[in-house]
């Protein structure tokens, strides 16, 4: 475990801390794959640059040099027989570097670029009697023949890298476009559109290679066929089952009612009416699921609408109302609104303790009791049909009824825990905003 040094001020400890965080953006495909690119574009034309460099500078300076020797030779042989020496020749000349001075004064021949007056140029220097025989070559044609060269391998190299990330940045958007599209089809099917498909054209053609992008679209398209049909055949069994179960059991809710009255007529009657509710309530579900449910829209006032609801519930439940401002009108399907509205009350006064509030404020009415509030995989992922919490009665249907009516409506329902404790369902409903020429009673 590393630990901060005494003398290290809190500030900088903290510093050295902190996470350095880049744009989001900076995580997608498309930007690392053009990061690669342009670093291994840079890496190549730099390897390709000094490999140049160095073979053409090697030739140049090869070549200034055999031309300076062969000069220095005829410079010997001039100094040899006694005769004048050629222009830019002599013993140790001035500008003549020392390095190459004294290499010459130690019997040795050798050749040197350096700036004489202000221009490069090759020197050779040999022995001449404890002095240095040099002589000198411009050399500005051939430093300005390499500088060229340097300068024309940035620009290729430049235009090269240039022109691959243009080429690769293409590619790329193209391969992640589709993956674009592939999720986006996935988040629909999580959605509930199990219609949604990618229908990659790679896919409809087994000719054709297919591509990492091409397997996972196709994958994505089967497995979503495979659920739809299941989810299909589920809920063609689940409305079957609901509209066989509904004739026996009026038979069976009729012969019930001529029992001779009792405790075990009246427990007969009960079972019988659970039962023909928990049929009604798959038949329900299985329309919710069919996307079959059409809404009869109308203008009514909410808090009078929710308190009627309420009021079938008995003196646990409160409702209060906002009293600032005009009543609030919203636009719904009044059948399907006091069904959701009964269904979080209801649920409240089953699995909640009194009392139970419901509070108008605005188009949000708000269920909340004083239990032990919802489970965490209901708030996190929404109602689950036939599940509840710790053996608790019911059969689950009813939050899950509520939310799908809730969709229906266009309205939002959300399930969340309050800070001090107990469950709190929000709905949202669409507010009706009145126009100047439209003076239609609310219902």
């Amino acid at each position: 475990m590393s630990r901060r040094r005494a003398d290290e001020p809190p500030v900088r400890a903290s510093r050295r801390r902190r996470r350095l965080r880049l744009p989001a953006w900076t995580a997608t495909l498309t930007w690392r794959s053009a990061v690669f690119i342009t670093v291994m574009c840079c890496v190549l034309a730099a390897l390709l640059g000094v490999l140049v460099h160095t073979a053409v500078t090697r030739q140049t300076v090869g070549h200034a040099r055999e031309k300076a020797l062969s000069r220095l030779t005829d410079v010997t042989a001039a100094y040899e027989a006694g005769e004048a020496l050629p222009p830019r020749s002599g013993l140790d000349p001035p500008g003549l570097p020392a390095s190459l001075r004294a290499l010459a004064v130690g019997g040795k021949r050798g050749t040197m670029v350096a700036d004489h007056l202000g221009r490069p140029t090759m020197w050779a220097a040999a022995p001449a009697d404890g002095h240095a025989l040099a002589t000198q070559i411009d050399y500005s044609q051939s430093a300005r023949t390499i500088n060229g060269l340097d300068g024309a391998i940035v620009g290729s190299s430049l235009l090269a890298i240039g022109a691959t990330l243009l080429v690769g940045a293409f590619s790329v958007t193209r391969v992640t476009r589709r993956l674009h599209q592939t999720a986006r089809v996935a988040r629909r099917i999580g959605a509930g559109d199990l219609d949604a498909r990618v229908n990659d054209p790679r896919t409809a053609d087994p000719a054709r290679r297919q591509d990492e992008v091409a397997i996972v679209a196709g994958a994505l398209d089967t497995m979503a066929s495979a659920l739809q049909r299941k989810l299909v055949s589920e809920q063609r069994f689940t409305a079957d089952v609901a509209h066989e179960l509904r004739t026996p059991l009026t038979g069976l809710s009729a012969a019930a009612e001529l029992l001779p009255p009792g405790r075990p007529s009246e427990l007969v009657q009960d079972r019988v009416r659970a039962m023909r509710a928990l049929t009604e309530d798959l038949l329900e579900v299985s329309r919710l699921d069919a996307r079959t449910e059409r809404v009869d829209l109308a203008v009514h006032e909410l808090a009078p609408l929710t308190e009627r609801v309420a009021r079938t519930f008995g003196p646990g439940t409160e409702v209060r109302c906002a009293a600032d401002g005009p009543p609030v009108r919203v636009e719904t399907d009044r059948r399907r609104l006091e069904r959701v509205l009964g269904n979080l009350i209801g649920n409240a006064h089953r699995h909640g303790r009194p009392p139970v509030v419901v509070t108008v404020d605005g188009p949000v009415v708000t269920v909340r009791d004083h239990g032990d509030g919802f489970p965490e995989y209901l708030t996190a992922g929404g109602p689950q049909r036939f599940r509840t919490e710790g053996g608790g009665k019911g059969h689950g249907l009813g939050l899950t009824i509520a939310t799908g009516q809730a969709g229906v409506m266009g309205a939002g329902l959300v399930f969340e825990n309050a800070p001090d404790g107990g469950a709190v369902a929000r709905l949202t409903l669409p507010e009706y905003v009145r126009l100047d020429h439209d003076d239609e009673p609310p219902a």
